[in-house]
């Protein structure tokens, strides 16, 4: 039997630091356009929907091509809502209705360099590998283990028995890209966790990756995306004029 996929884009309307984060013009369109167009042409998903509590959002979401079949809760609306009981809350949404799914991808709705291209890689990488999820992650450009802390007005390295170390000699660490998690949906009702005891990473470049915290974040993200098409890169469908 042929898996049902789901991908659920979150998008509250509550930000606080970047007010009305969520459809802020990034390069010209509101930012969530690009989660909702690269699910989309991915191939992938039965169904991509958003879930928000925001009617703003949902109209631009709507129009971008994703659903919105239900309005997310209060309870999972706030700042303290953690992005698992979103999902959690959407696939009990489904059910309600008679529909279930196999595989769930979370995107985030800030997540403009997110590609077709590297959802599909990584849905053949969850079933190629027997994987329980998928997490796009990136290496951190500086070694953590060379790392110093602060502490009584003076720095020290936090772990002196590396300092000597050449950086390739080093393990190498990574972070969380923060675009999307693609799970199997029977272990994410077991653990109730983004990252499974069986996720595999899909390793992104520096390039492709920003946290969008701040407004500065969001203006290195818009250089980031400029340079990538400047490139060929496949960062999107639309050249990012300069003056948008």
């Amino acid at each position: 039997m042929e898996e049902k996929c789901l991908a659920v884009i979150t998008a509250r309307g509550g930000s606080k630091r970047i007010p009305r984060k969520n459809i802020k013009e990034f390069c010209g369109r509101p930012i969530i356009e690009y989660s909702v167009k690269a699910a989309l042409e991915s191939g992938i998903f039965d169904e991509v929907m958003v879930s928000t509590d925001d009617a703003k959002i949902a109209l631009i979401a709507k129009e971008a091509g994703a659903k919105v079949p239900f309005f997310r809760s209060e309870e999972n609306s706030g700042d303290m809502a953690m992005t698992h009981e979103v999902v959690l809350e959407v696939l009990h949404q489904y059910e309600s209705i008679g529909r279930s799914f196999d595989i769930v991808c979370c995107i985030y709705p800030t997540a403009p360099f997110l590609t077709p291209q590297k959802l599909k890689e990584s849905m053949e990488k969850l079933r190629s590998l027997g994987a329980d999820g998928v997490v796009p992650v990136v290496r951190y450009s500086f070694p953590p283990q060379r790392c110093f802390v602060a502490k009584d007005g003076f720095i020290r390295y936090q772990w002196p028995e590396n300092r000597l170390k050449r950086s390739q000699d080093l393990e190498p660490y990574y972070h969380d890209c923060g675009q999307f998690y693609l799970l199997r949906v029977p272990p994410f009702l077991e653990e109730k966790s983004m990252v499974l005891g069986k996720t595999v990473p899909l390793v992104m470049e520096e390039l492709e990756v920003q946290d969008i915290d701040t407004l500065e974040d969001w203006a290195v993200a818009e250089l980031k995306y400029r340079l990538l098409q400047e490139k060929g890169r496949d960062a999107g469908a639309d050249r990012c004029l300069a003056g948008s």
